[in-house]
């Protein structure tokens, strides 16, 4: 079996939409679930950081136990809003290669709406491997158009993160893995993400 490509996509994804994970306080995950909405409570003038890895979602909220991400939340959005903002984003850090010098790189995320960054994808116990996992920012116009225009429907999969760790705790792997959302990867070609492989 090949090696899995350093920088890939990995998502749920149908034709039109792809699913991401943000953990969030219940007094606005709950209401956003329930509604299919993010509320006005929401803050759409932050940046707000989405993840297609479950896993990579779990690792982030310790399994929804840490404080202010009990309530985890699938958020479906369109696929042509994530490639805007995918195309309008530009790296989180300098890579010499990629900038021509730390001002331009600086210049750039200023007027990016959009930033990414690639953390190390997390197995069941929540280590490391080797390959990345993407974590999309969101600012301004692209958290507008997240929370008012791209989002298609909002899950609460709090129950399904407290049933997989049960699972990992109790050592019962294959149960746990069957759980998992499965994320394929994504059709995301060197025209899409080439400008954000760090």
């Amino acid at each position: 079996m090949s090696e899995p490509l350093k920088y890939q996509i990995r998502a749920a994804h149908t034709a039109s939409t792809v699913t991401v994970y943000q953990a969030y306080a219940p007094r606005l995950g709950l209401p956003a679930a329930r509604d299919g909405r993010f509320p006005a409570a929401w803050k759409r003038d932050r940046m707000t950081w989405i993840k297609p890895s479950f896993l990579w979602m779990m690792y982030r909220c310790g399994w929804g136990t840490k404080q202010d991400q009990e309530t985890v939340l699938a958020v479906e959005i369109t696929r042509e809003g994530f490639e805007w903002a995918l195309r309008h984003a530009c790296l989180s850090h300098y890579v010499a290669d990629r900038h021509a010098d730390h001002a331009a790189w600086k210049r750039q995320l200023r007027q990016s709406p959009a930033r990414v960054q690639w953390d190390p994808e997390r197995d069941l116990h929540l280590r490391p491997l080797p390959h990345r996992s993407l974590q999309l920012g969101l600012a301004g116009e692209a958290a507008r158009r997240y929370a008012d225009e791209w989002t298609v429907s909002l899950t609460d999969v709090t129950p399904l993160a407290h049933q997989v760790h049960a699972a990992v705790r109790d050592g019962d792997l294959d149960a746990a893995r069957a759980l998992l959302p499965a994320e394929p990867p994504y059709p995301a070609g060197p025209d899409l993400i080439g400008h954000l492989a760090a």
